[in-house]
């Protein structure tokens, strides 16, 4: 399978779960800029949160030679894999747990949920494909039926807020989601 998902086959993933192709091409836009894999880096897409580090791995004070993955904002991929990669290094669940991951930036603690065993088992199935990246987010999505409902109605607000959280109008998640969603063009069968 190739690594980047095609418009055909967006379209096709938007059909099979009941969304519009351009309220996935916004969100897509939003969340990863449209890519699954980073130019910089040639890796799967990744946003490292130290916060949710913190609550997946309870004693990591006690760990004096890890520091990085502390200091980590949201930063270019190279940046973020440093400091995913020292979190790894204390404690890889708790790291791989505590990492968005792909175009639509779903948090690796979601694994359970989505059907996998482990949260490494998640991660491999993100690494292989964007469409396998898309995928996880619409299955995510169907298990939050609010979230199912506000997307299926482009309801930006509550798309947003069940997405990126209560802290979603800080960045304006709401507005840049129905901004991308006016200038997604509609699917082509030729494009």
């Amino acid at each position: 399978m190739n690594l980047k998902l095609n418009n055909a086959q967006l379209y096709g993933l938007a059909m099979a779960y009941g969304y519009d192709y351009r309220a996935l091409k916004a969100i897509i836009q939003v969340e990863s800029g449209q890519t699954g894999f980073s130019k910089e880096t040639g890796r799967l897409i990744i946003q490292f949160e130290p916060a949710w580090f913190k609550r997946f791995k309870t004693d990591w004070q006690k760990d004096t030679s890890h520091k990085t993955w502390q200091a980590n904002k949201v930063g270019n991929q190279t940046s973020e894999w440093i400091a995913f990669n020292d979190a790894f290094a204390l404690d890889a669940d708790a790291a791989m747990k505590s990492t968005s991951v792909g175009m639509m930036q779903i948090m690796g603690f979601h694994y359970a949920e989505l059907g996998f065993q482990t949260v490494g088992e998640m991660w491999d199935f993100a690494k292989v494909s964007e469409y396998n990246q898309v995928e996880l987010a619409l299955k995510w999505i169907k298990t939050i039926p609010a979230l199912d409902r506000a997307l299926q109605s482009k309801n930006w607000q509550k798309v947003a807020y069940y997405y990126n959280g209560a802290g979603y109008k800080r960045f304006n998640y709401d507005k840049r989601l129905a901004d991308a969603h006016s200038k997604a063009s509609a699917y082509l069968s030729n494009n």
